[in-house]
């Protein structure tokens, strides 16, 4: 037999008699097709701008001091390496050349017969400069670190300052955005004001400190139920945060946020309002909805017969998601978990199975003690429910030393609110 794929020695993959299926992606959706795809049947390279897979739900405790980094984040090769004929490469994508089945990189191209689009979302700024000029994003590590630095530089700075309102502003964090991400960060900030800051800083008023979450929407928590929206309102505003429903960010300058509400002085604003796909070129516009590929309910993106796109960069619209899908975890996990069952049929000549979602519930913390969850039509708050919280994530982080470590920090910071990463590792400076 002809050996297949000769043509892909720019990035060293050992050319093969198998068809080859190149993932672009290592998040949630290219993580779990490329751990359960059958190795012996097809050649699969992944390829990532980031040598490590990221637990994105956990970002935003690694922002207020509640993790390290690399408690949410572990290494691909590792996580693969027991998988035969799969080959990791740390590249960035440049294009898809449809027509040829390749794919150009930084390091070289590559040739496919399947190709997987899962890179993910990226924050969504909807055109507006200032917006991504000063605010502070939170989708990556990076960000999460940044972010880290820059809420514990700002009190440093406070100490320093004997200009009231530079003062207050440096202390004053606004969040805008009431989704799950939000509203968690909200909820941590909180709980370092009223238990945490005050003894890191006692020559300071940490009373001054205000804690502001702009929500566009009547209420917080827009895919839960209403019930679980206002006892997690309920929560924050126990807990001190500022709540503004039905506020909408105008404009922000890096000194003052401007809302069709109120005004809020803030040097920080941290932008959880909304994300958009990670799109690669080569795709026409009528391939592109909403920021996110078209796909059928194969996940094959419209148009072409061996392109699929997986989790938040896939619209798949049907009667009851007629925007799509959720842009969460489980949609991409499950969607990667179908794919590998349909190329196992591709490769024994049989028909796909359509992607049908299974929602498994949506929960929400905000801080010890107190969390929100959706089951169904059950839709309980309080200890049990953070317990189910904390249990769920710690099973969903990759690796059993992360799983070790969240658990560790957890506990301590359970009994002693002890956050002891509090650290400014690398100095974030704004532009």
């Amino acid at each position: 037999m002809e050996p297949r794929n000769s043509d892909s020695n720019n990035l060293n993959i050992p050319t093969s008699t198998k068809k080859r299926i190149v993932i672009v992606g290592g998040g949630f959706a290219g993580l779990h097709l490329s751990k359960k795809l059958s190795i012996q049947k097809y050649q699969v390279v992944l390829i990532d701008k980031q040598n490590y897979h990221t637990f994105q739900p956990l970002l935003y405790q690694v922002a207020t001091s509640g993790l390290e980094p690399d408690s949410i984040a572990h290494a691909l090769r590792t996580l693969l390496k027991n998988h035969r004929d799969f080959y990791y490469r740390y590249s960035e994508v440049i294009c898809v050349h449809k027509d040829q089945s390749i794919l150009e990189t930084s390091i070289g191209s590559i040739s496919y017969d399947y190709l997987v689009i899962a890179t993910g979302s990226k924050t969504n700024y909807f055109n507006n400069p200032n917006f991504e000029k000063y605010t502070m994003p939170m989708k990556s590590i990076t960000e999460a670190l940044d972010l880290r630095s820059l809420i514990l530089q700002n009190f440093e700075k406070a100490l320093l300052t004997n200009d009231y309102e530079e003062r207050k502003r440096l202390m004053n964090f606004v969040i805008v955005g009431g989704g799950p991400t939000g509203v968690e960060l909200a909820g941590a900030l909180a709980e370092l004001k009223n238990h945490v800051l005050p003894n890191d800083y006692p020559d300071l008023d940490i009373r001054m400190m205000d804690v502001h979450i702009v929500q566009s929407g009547s209420l917080l928590l827009a895919g839960m139920s209403e019930k679980s929206a206002l006892k997690a309102q309920h929560y924050l505003e126990r807990e001190g945060v500022h709540v503004w429903l039905d506020t909408r960010v105008l404009d922000y300058d890096g000194k003052t946020v401007d809302t069709n509400n109120k005004d809020i002085e803030a040097n920080t604003m941290i932008w959880a309002a909304g994300v958009t796909g990670v799109l690669l070129d080569g795709f026409n516009d009528n391939q592109i909805i909403k920021g996110r590929y078209k796909v059928d309910e194969f996940n094959r993106i419209e148009g072409t017969t061996n392109v699929f796109a997986l989790g938040d960069v896939a619209c798949m619209i049907t009667e009851k998601y007629p925007i799509g899908h959720p842009m969460v975890a489980q949609v991409a996990i499950q969607q990667g978990k179908n794919l590998n069952r349909n190329f196992s049929r591709i490769y024994n000549n049989l028909n796909p199975i359509p992607f049908q979602y299974k929602d498994k519930g949506s929960m929400a913390t905000i801080g010890r003690n107190k969390a929100v969850v959706d089951i169904g039509k059950f839709h309980f708050s309080g200890f049990f429910a953070w317990l189910l919280w904390m249990f769920v994530h710690l099973i969903s982080l990759v690796g059993f030393r992360n799983k070790l470590v969240a658990l560790t920090n957890w506990i301590v910071q359970y009994f002693s609110y002890n956050k002891s990463v509090r650290l400014i590792i690398r100095p974030y400076i704004k532009d």
